[in-house]
């Protein structure tokens, strides 16, 4: 969930001089939810403290102190990192905050030694690929207007709960090859959180509040048919809208989400900077937690 405005991402030397770089605090979150709800995306104010309390969260103020621009990098231990929440109010474009806000990111992730990552609509990715980045993978967000007419598995998932953590944390590590057991903790422990495990544990999902949506993510599993089993426990239990990020790869799970009325909302690509290879999705990863999460 990268760049609102593509078109700071352009050109990196001969800008105006930009308001200073801060690190947000909890006072901020308010801030920030405001310019995503401006936006049009789903981020909450739990979304929000997480990427202050966990990762870098940076902005840039007007002589009121307002929020005007923002950007976080959210490292997943020494591996890898994301950069997100790269947004800039109307009237503030074309004056370079987003290209410094992502400068600092960049720096504070590799400084780690962590790779950085990011998942781009088409028209972000041209930009970022200028920047050095590498396409990876491609997924898709879908979406439903809520709850559609799902049969029950045979052998349903039960509802998980805070004492499956270590179990859904070792899934999700084994899929993703990161450690985002501090994510999982903070969906899990939300206000309005399901999450479901599969009868033989190889396999959950989580469905969180979204700001104007449902998300469901992350999903893995060992296969599209427990894939299909979870995403049905999940859409049976949902009365809001949906959405939904899935891999292009997975034909089987788009072809079931149309079925039950989901559409494509917008395609995005996972992106890498110096990587060796391009990203790939794991074979386990049936939907991912959001292009803001990865």
């Amino acid at each position: 969930m990268v760049l609102s405005e593509v078109q700071e991402a352009r050109t990196l030397t001969g800008l105006r001089e930009v308001p200073r770089i801060e690190a947000l605090t909890l006072g901020d979150v308010e801030g920030g939810l405001a310019l995503s709800d401006a936006a049009g995306w789903n981020q909450t104010a739990d979304d929000w403290a997480l990427f202050i309390q966990h990762g870098r969260a940076l902005g840039c103020r007007d002589a009121a102190g307002g929020l005007v621009a923002t950007a976080a990098a959210l490292p997943y231990g020494a591996e890898a990192g994301w950069i997100s929440m790269v947004l800039v109010a109307e009237g503030w474009r074309h004056r370079g905050l987003a290209s410094a806000l992502m400068r600092e990111c960049l720096a504070h992730l590799q400084a780690a030694g962590a790779l950085p990552l990011l998942d781009a609509t088409p028209a972000g990715a041209a930009v970022y690929r200028s920047l050095g980045f590498a396409s990876g993978f491609g997924f898709e967000r879908w979406q439903s207007s809520g709850q559609g007419d799902v049969a029950i598995a045979a052998e349903p998932p039960r509802l998980a709960d805070a004492s499956d953590i270590d179990r859904i944390a070792s899934l999700d590590r084994s899929a993703t090859g990161l450690d985002r057991r501090f994510l999982l903790e903070s969906f899990l422990f939300r206000a309005g959180t399901r999450a479901w495990l599969s009868a033989d544990t190889r396999g959950f999902v989580i469905a969180r509040e979204g700001r104007r949506a449902t998300q469901i993510g992350p999903l893995v599993a060992s296969g599209a048919g427990q894939a299909i089993v979870l995403l049905g426990a999940a859409l049976a239990a949902s009365k809001q809208p949906v959405f939904l990020d899935v891999p292009t790869s997975r034909r089987e799970i788009a072809a079931w989400l149309e079925r039950q009325g989901f559409h494509r909302q917008r395609p995005f690509f996972r992106m890498s900077l110096g990587a060796a290879h391009p990203p790939v999705v794991g074979e386990r990863s049936f939907a991912l937690a959001g292009p803001e999460f990865g």
